[in-house]
């Protein structure tokens, strides 16, 4: 895509809607990217008791079943009115923090997720992201329409670019459902589903509690019933029990190209099962709440004042008539990344089970642990796909054949695939980790793009991709801008670009970068300001070379 092109349709984007301010001691920590759509965005937490609680598979650990789900926990991203919100102690909007509570010990899941002490770990993101917050209103009122075009009038004084508000009819909001990688959690993603959710989307960000996060807390409902018809011990204070994330046995590192034994295929089959019974018990909470039953969620919301991981302003202040009827849940879009993108393949290929996803988006899959077309189903994929992928994922071939095995899949089955990969990109540059963390990225994984970059492109190419695939109804009132990346010259796979494929020992987890000392040296001497940064909004390439260009590749439709 030349760079033309980009800043003539980044001249046309219209005005990104309020955000709320920083406040002096969010600026001293690593600080999130404000959202470029016309609508302001709002944040919900909810967490509620599942209607069956249960266990997946055999597969234990310290005598218990390892799988089991007893509640749901998702953050709802979505176009808000910024003029009504929660409000914090000074008056100001309350913002939730990245870091999901409670802080310290979610730093120690990590660094066990790592295997590192947690000590320094802990030390290091309470220096950086502590207090990083999300630049969204919390529990604010849902916004009242489409920001809609206004027709030019006669007189020309009216802007084909104007927002506008359409009287007492209120429209609804198309949903997407996000489901996070191995490590991730509801707020990972935070900067990919709130630019989606300012373009007019319901984003629900997942935090799955199979044992692929790096650590999660479940609130015990108050009933106390959990999974294999177990009860609480009403003499144990603690109300919560926490999931760590569940390494394979003797083969702790089978997400790597070169594990000897492969991917542990019974517990990722299973965690893929669970996550798709989240997924169900998540879809059941929007029902409620679009058909004006907002008021239960809110009497059920473990995730409030007093309970782990909670904010102390729960669900306080949500206008649930707002939401009403303002659901688009017909023609819903699964999205993942990394396992979450093995996730979203297979519930796209699960017609009957889940009637209401139209359409999937993998960011990065891991083709490996995604299951075989009738594996865990005798359904075949046969809705529209798009995969997005990193620079450093296309080198490692057993996973990017697998991807186009599933592209042909869809292909197969008589619908339009679209298979691209963002050049000079790492498996984490569409996460906020490479935002939070740019130079880290680019020190030890040789990330090339600048990750806001390749944020807008992978969004860009998302609601480009949706707005083929939604019906005219749903997309008329769009209020984005149509860059044509999905047209990027089609490359066939003789033509895949080598000059940054990694040695076999750092395949998928780094780029290679060609006289890196010297190039480091040279860009030290010559850096610009920090304003460069900022033109992910206007659609500019970033600095380096040709890296965050897109390529297509024959496995395209």
């Amino acid at each position: 895509m030349e760079n033309e092109k980009s800043q003539k349709s980044g001249s046309q984007r219209r005005q990104p809607g309020p955000r709320p301010p920083r406040e002096f001691k969010e600026r001293l920590f690593h600080t999130l990217p404000d959202y470029a759509g016309p609508y302001s965005v709002g944040m919900m937490e909810i967490e509620v008791p599942v209607r069956e609680p249960r266990t997946f598979s055999r597969i234990k650990r310290n005598h218990m079943h390892a799988l089991r789900m007893d509640t749901v926990l998702f953050s709802i991203f979505y176009p808000c009115d910024a003029s009504s919100y929660a409000s914090n102690e000074r008056g100001k909007p309350s913002k939730a923090t990245w870091l999901p509570r409670p802080r310290a010990l979610t730093s120690k899941g990590y660094a066990k997720f790592f295997s590192v002490p947690h000590s320094p770990v802990t030390a290091y993101i309470a220096a950086t992201t502590m207090f990083t917050k999300l630049p969204a209103f919390r529990n604010a009122k849902l916004a009242g329409n489409h920001a809609g075009t206004t027709p030019r009038s006669s007189s020309g004084t009216c802007s084909q670019d104007t927002l506008t508000e359409s009287g007492d009819d209120k429209s609804g909001f198309p949903v997407i459902f996000f489901s996070h990688g191995l490590g991730g959690s509801r707020t990972c993603y935070s900067t990919i589903c709130g630019e989606l959710a300012s373009n007019g989307f319901v984003i629900v960000a997942m935090e799955h509690r199979d044992g692929s996060g790096a650590r999660s807390y479940v609130n015990i409902p108050p009933s106390g019933k959990l999974a294999a018809g177990s009860e609480t011990d009403n003499t144990d204070s603690r109300r919560y029990y926490k999931v760590d994330y569940i390494f394979p046995r003797d083969n702790a590192l089978d997400t790597s190209p070169h594990s000897a034994h492969g991917v542990d295929t019974e517990l990722r089959h299973a965690q893929i099962q669970m996550r798709m019974s989240e997924i169900e018990e998540a879809y059941y909470v929007l029902e409620l709440i679009n058909n004006g039953q907002g008021d239960l969620i809110y009497q059920n919301n473990l995730r409030k004042k007093g309970n782990v991981g909670s904010s102390s302003k729960g669900l306080e202040g949500v206008d649930w008539a707002e939401w009403e009827g303002r659901l688009l849940l017909g023609n819903v879009t699964a999205m993942g990344h990394s396992f979450g993108g093995a996730t979203t393949v297979e519930i796209a290929r699960e017609s009957e089970r889940f009637p209401y996803i139209s359409q999937g988006i993998i960011l990065d899959a891991w083709g490996q642990a995604t299951p075989q077309a009738g594996e865990l189903t005798h359904q075949s994929l046969r809705k529209p796909l798009l995969a997005i992928n990193s620079e450093a994922f296309m080198h490692w071939s057993e996973n990017f054949e697998r991807l186009s095995d599933i592209a042909k899949e869809a292909r197969d089955g008589g619908a339009h695939c679209w298979m691209m990969t963002i050049k000079g990109s790492t498996h984490l540059s569409q996460t906020d980790f490479a935002i939070l963390y740019p130079h880290w990225m680019s020190l030890f994984m040789k990330t090339m793009v600048n990750p806001r970059r390749a944020v807008y492109l992978t969004v860009n190419s998302s609601l480009e991709f949706l707005s083929r695939i939604l019906p005219s109804e749903i997309t008329s009132q769009k209020v984005w801008i149509d860059e044509g990346i999905l047209q990027t010259k089609m490359l066939i796979a003789e033509e895949l670009p080598r000059e940054y494929r990694p040695d076999d020992r750092w395949m998928a987890s780094r780029l290679r970068i060609p006289n890196e000392l010297r190039l480091r040296i040279a860009h030290w001497f010559r850096r610009k300001p920090k304003a460069e940064f900022c033109a992910w909004k206007r659609g500019l390439d970033a600095p380096q070379s040709n890296a965050g260009r897109t390529t297509k590749f024959s496995g395209a439709r």
